[in-house]
């Protein structure tokens, strides 16, 4: 839900980096991306913090 708000207040090619901490996120955040069609252009995990770069599609 805070992602799809982050997500809505940027403009259509702008990006959002987004850390988490709760694994499952390497599951929902992808989907997430490709369900709206977002491009999800990075996607890391270092020390249990987990790391995306999301750029919003027009």
């Amino acid at each position: 839900m805070l992602l799809h708000n982050a997500v809505r207040d940027i403009a259509a090619g702008d990006l959002l980096e987004v850390l988490a901490t709760d694994p499952s996120t390497q599951r929902d955040i992808p989907r997430f991306c490709s369900f709206l069609g977002h491009e999800l252009l990075e996607q890391n995990e270092q020390d249990g913090l987990f790391r995306y770069l999301i750029r919003k599609q027009g």
